[in-house]
């Protein structure tokens, strides 16, 4: 078989041969393997670098569809009070928890400040492994996915203390895999700002525990009426059952479950060695107590004055706050029992359906306030916001503008019928005593005594005096205002009655004492009240003694005060529509006031009766516990006029009988 030759080199394309040592598809040859690679890696190389870019595109789109307009976290400092909702705490001048409105956030505890049992619980209950990952629990979320898995639906999830915090502070509840990105993302932040102990810290003052309670101290005291501090480990196994769903376990109705879920809390705590065995049977069989559920009819109306008073005293409030009021409990209490009685059992046979009360200390300091039988019902407070006639407590300012102007408690004045202008005032019951002292007349609540006394002295200086005192609505200089025919609020003339009690200095009525944000900053101080001295001493001092003699042997008689000097007087409006006993001790300054909102007239009561005896109750309630102290001018009986007095009284009374211008009846 004889062997091919190879071709001549006129036969090769292009005449020539290939060089010594080539071979047939050789680089640049363009054949074979080499030639096929030579082709093919300018098409590839695109077709990877097309990859890469739609990756990284791809990428880019998914991070910003998932991070996108994700919050950044703040500062440390402001985590606290991030996206709380307006809450307003309310204690009394004890410290003691009044009330809470809003939202309660309670107050921010240190774990160092709470027992160990109620963080472990928490962290049984939601995130074992808290001290071992970086925000994220990689491992958890493996167990969880195989779980659900395995069910074939959501039986178990992963979120850390952490995450959940995250959620609650910046994120929205929708359950989406933007939401649970941004979620891990910020968990991770989040742990790189704060330590450990201060993100837990957080946590345990923020979480949501069902019943408007935000944060452990806010729940304990919702739940259990105690603070934080003083949780035991079922109370504490409890409470940390309610993250997973507080509306379900957190009501107090739905105990079985609430328990069943405080059960698997304390099992948790003894499989992480958080507690011991003997410690979780014991938990297991504690009692756990409800606080009873509280509305705000005992003291609804004083929050809503405090509310008000708030914004005036700091302009631009927080969002969440304690408010230190001027209130005491007790007396409050006592206040509030001493009108629902006088109210309850008094008034349907008085045909008075509403009383209100106001007591103060000295400094003017409201210790209890009641703006009406029931706030539910009601919550107009007739306290500061019903504006009254005043009847005859008024006359205090009359007489005290008539010793300022010069005249005595002995002055000797005629009780007699007499005309101003067109105007006739005459007295309860239409009778005259004739010649009578101004410490007599006020005792007895003469009306011709004190319109005399206000024409004599001029009506604009008892007016002016009425405002100095603390009176704030309008008063017009016309005769009948001596008579209390202007509108005040029981608020107002209780303060005016508060400057004779401080030897004439004002007394300006504060309900608040300070104010904090929750975390304890002092953000506002009552300040000390000024020293403006309104009235003399001397005269506060007599008009003291004649207020007295109104309570010893006058129309105040119902309001005498065991072992106590007391000082005060009667009012009744035209008609017995408003019935008044305002009146003071060494102690406390008091006012009261019963009628109808619909201004019905009352079965012919007046203050000496109904009003008088509730101030007289609520004043013994007060000064429970309290030593008697004497009251600086007050008088007893014996000696509201001595003998030279008596004497001069005497004479003018056989005079005016000799001109025939004696007491009698006027039919």
């Amino acid at each position: 078989m004889s062997l091919s030759k190879a071709p001549p080199a006129s036969d090769i394309p292009g005449g020539a041969r290939p060089p010594a040592g080539s071979r047939s598809g050789a680089p640049g040859s363009g054949g074979g393997f080499n030639g096929f690679i030579e082709r093919g890696w300018k098409p590839a190389l695109m077709v990877a670098t097309s990859t890469v870019l739609v990756s990284l595109v791809t990428v880019g789109l998914l991070w910003n569809t998932l991070f996108a307009q994700m919050p950044g976290l703040p500062s440390k400092t402001s985590l606290w009070g991030l996206n709380r909702q307006p809450g307003v705490e309310y204690i009394d001048a004890n410290g003691a928890t009044i009330s809470v409105r809003g939202p309660h956030y309670g107050r921010f505890v240190k774990l160092d400040e709470m027992p160990a049992h109620v963080s472990n619980a928490f962290l049984a209950a939601e995130d074992k492994r808290y001290y071992q990952h970086p925000g994220v629990d990689a491992s958890a979320i493996l167990r969880a996915v195989a779980s659900n898995a395995r069910a074939g639906h959501t039986v178990s999830g992963a979120s850390t203390i952490t995450q959940q915090l995250v959620k609650n502070l910046f994120l929205t509840p929708d359950q989406t895999i933007k939401r649970k990105a941004q979620e891990a993302r910020l968990a991770f932040d989040l742990e790189t700002l704060l330590s450990k102990k201060e993100v837990l810290e957080l946590y345990l003052n923020r979480v949501y525990l069902g019943s408007g309670a935000y944060g452990i101290d806010a729940a304990a005291q919702v739940y259990f009426n105690k603070d934080a501090k003083s949780l035991n480990i079922g109370e504490a196994a409890m409470l940390a059952g309610f993250p997973k769903a507080p509306s379900r376990f957190a009501s107090q109705a739905n105990n079985d479950a609430a328990r069943q879920r405080q059960r698997y809390v304390i099992d948790q705590m003894q499989d992480a060695g958080f507690i011991t065995k003997a410690q979780a049977d014991e938990a297991r069989n504690q009692p756990v107590t409800f606080a009873a559920d509280e509305d705000d009819t005992f003291q609804g109306h004083v929050l809503d004055y405090a509310a008000e008073q708030i914004p005036l005293l700091l302009p631009n409030p927080p969002p969440d706050m304690v408010v230190k009021l001027t209130l005491d409990l007790r007396m409050q209490a006592g206040a509030q029992k001493a009108v629902n009685d006088g109210i309850t059992k008094l008034g349907p046979s008085k045909r008075a359906s509403e009383g209100a009360a106001v007591l103060m200390d000295r400094s003017g300091a409201i210790r209890a306030m009641v703006g009406g039988l029931n706030y539910t019902k009601s919550k107009f407070n007739r306290a500061t916001q019903a504006r009254r006639q005043p009847g005859s407590s008024f006359k205090m300012f009359v007489y005290a503008a008539a010793l300022q102007a010069g005249l005595t408690p002995d002055t000797v004045r005629y009780d007699e019928p007499i005309a101003i202008g067109n105007w006739r005032p005459h007295n309860y019951g239409g009778s005259y005593r004739g010649a009578v002292t101004l410490s007599e007349a006020l005792a007895e609540s003469l009306n011709t005594v004190a319109a005399q006394i206000g024409v004599e002295i001029g009506i604009s200086k008892v007016t002016k005096l009425a405002h100095d005192f603390g009176i704030r609505t309008q008063l017009h200089n016309y005769p009948s205002v001596t008579l209390g025919s202007d509108e005040v609020t029981l608020l107002d003339i209780t303060s005016g009655y508060g400057v004779l009690a401080n030897g004439g200095h004002t007394m300006t009525p504060f309900i608040i004492e300070e104010i904090r944000n929750s975390r304890g900053d002092l953000l506002y101080k009552q300040p000390a009240a000024p020293d403006n001295v309104v009235y003399p001493q001397d005269l506060s001092e007599q008009m003291t003694g004649m207020l007295s003699r109104v309570v010893m042997a006058g129309t105040g008689g119902a309001a005498k005060l065991p072992g106590w000097d007391v000082a005060g007087k009667t009012g009744t409006s035209q008609d017995w529509r408003d019935a008044w006993f305002i009146g003071y001790s060494s102690r406390f300054v008091g006012g009261v006031w019963a009628g109808n909102d619909d201004d019905r007239p009352m079965a012919k009561v007046t203050g000496g009766e109904l009003s008088a005896h509730i101030w007289q109750v609520m004043m013994v309630a007060a000064h429970q516990g309290l030593t008697p102290e004497p009251l600086a001018g007050a008088k007893q009986p014996e000696e509201f006029l001595n003998d030279e007095d008596q004497y001069a009284l005497a004479f003018y009374r056989r005079l005016s009988n000799a001109f025939g211008q004696i007491a009698r009846p006027s039919g």
